[in-house]
């Protein structure tokens, strides 16, 4: 025990972690879990110590960029690296782009079981040693039971076409919720069973950790999602205002660096934070103004049963039309001008800009945090130069939420094709009722001409 305490309080070359010491000496008044120390040896006196055994990732530069970039400095040569997996990665991204809503959907379902697995691999590291029963496969079930009530409801809002046809579907959505909660049961209930002594606590810890990551990854997958089908500029604009921030605020703090902005991440430089808020307020701005151009980017993605495909015909609504503003004194004395032309939907980018500059970064500070606490540097070794996945997309979900939340405050008012959606689930008597009770409504306000009101 005085081991693990010297441990606890002067590892880490010059102050330890106040976390290792809190969680021993909490440990050490636990009697359930001391009941190990004494009579099963080393294997049982683990949990007294929070020193995570994460290894470090692997090397996976390929092999010809190792070559090529060899005679550089490690600073220049990991630059060098970065650039090219970004430009390698940014141009995947609108090959994607060009396939359509349903590839994208699939990319971001990938994407979402990748950041779980390198989540929960590190949660299985760090206590491997502990042989808790059922660890990997309870995540993995809870993951899709989570999943299955993500997507059922999804489907039931904008598939509403395709679950009328197919009889097997209106059971599953008629009863989608108690199925998805049964589903839940049966693995709370699981989870239960495999309880063992003298590893209870450890257990819970496991079990909060795998439901904190479904919280964290699975509900923002799902908002990216609700994001695609008001649009898919509602997905691409913010992914890409994200990645222009996450690249200019790393070439200013590389190039310009000087002044230290947190201690999470010692990296990162207020010259950085600065100069990537402007670069991408700018980029944010005129990227918006080249996609609200094209019905494609703009109109919501919708469901045609009669092709079995996703369409993106329409309308344009008023957020991408044209329109003509009278600018502020100061800007038009700055500016030269009264007015300017512009798609409102710009003023919005305004504000998703500024929110992906001041408070996105906050999203990779947390991942900062997390990776910290358990000492390891990247969340794995999946993108050379760049870490695991999560390490990519840590700042993508929380804009995620925060482009949701914006769309249902600001933008968004009832969607009729939604509604007419779920009509269309409904039983014929419930939609005659529907159909009277709106009928009524409409002649009331004088909407239905008389030779219709007389049919």
């Amino acid at each position: 025990m005085t081991e693990l305490r010297k441990r606890g309080g002067g590892g880490g070359g010059g102050g330890g972690d106040p976390d290792s010491t809190e969680n021993i000496s909490d440990k050490e008044t636990d009697g359930e879990d001391r009941i190990g120390l004494t009579g099963e040896g080393d294997r049982d006196s683990k949990p007294d110590t929070d020193t995570p055994e994460v290894p470090p990732p692997g090397e996976r530069t390929p092999k010809c960029l190792n070559k090529a970039l060899g005679g550089l400095s490690s600073r220049w040569k990991n630059w060098w690296i970065r650039g090219i997996l970004t430009l390698t990665m940014i141009t995947g991204f609108f090959l994607i782009i060009s396939l359509g809503p349903f590839m994208l959907i699939l990319v971001v379902m990938g994407i979402q079981i990748k950041c779980f697995q390198e989540i929960i691999t590190i949660g299985y590291r760090v206590y491997h040693s502990y042989d808790l029963p059922w660890f990997r496969t309870l995540s993995w079930y809870f993951l899709i039971c989570v999943n299955y009530f993500f997507y059922g409801e999804t489907v039931a809002d904008y598939f509403g076409a395709l679950v009328q046809r197919e009889e097997p579907l209106q059971f599953l959505v008629r009863y989608h919720r108690f199925i998805s909660f049964a589903l839940y049961l049966a693995g709370f209930c699981m989870f239960v069973l495999s309880l063992v002594k003298k590893h209870y606590r450890l257990q819970f810890y496991m079990f909060a950790w795998t439901h904190v990551t479904l919280l964290i990854v699975v509900t923002q997958s799902h908002l990216v999602i609700q994001n695609l089908f008001e649009g898919m500029i509602w997905f691409i604009v913010p992914i890409s205002i994200v990645i222009c921030n996450d690249i200019m605020a790393y070439l200013f703090g590389f190039f310009f660096g000087r002044t230290p902005l947190i201690k999470l991440s010692p990296k990162k430089t207020w010259e950085g934070f600065i100069g990537g808020f402007f670069s991408t307020v700018v980029f944010g701005y005129i990227f918006a103004y080249l996609l609200a151009q094209y019905k494609y980017f703009v109109c919501p993605v919708e469901y045609n049963s009669e092709t079995n495909s996703f369409a993106v015909e329409c309308d344009p609504s008023e957020l991408f039309v044209m329109q003509e503003y009278t600018l502020p004194s100061v800007m038009q004395t700055v500016l030269r001008l009264k007015t300017m032309n512009l798609y409102p939907f710009q003023i919005h980018s305004i504000a998703l800009s500024t929110f992906a500059s001041l408070i996105g970064p906050f999203g990779g500070f947390f991942a900062s945090g997390f990776k910290r606490a358990f000492k390891i540097k990247d969340f794995a070794d999946t993108i050379p130069g760049h870490g695991g996945i999560v390490d990519r997309f840590d700042c993508q979900y929380l804009m995620a939420t925060f482009v949701h939340v914006y769309i249902t405050s600001f933008i968004r008012g009832p969607n009729p094709s939604k509604v007419l959606q779920q009509l269309l689930v409904l039983q014929p008597e419930q939609q005659l009722s529907i159909f009277n009770t709106l009928k009524y409504h409409l002649k009331e306000r004088g909407m239905i001409p008389k030779a219709v009101e007389g049919q």
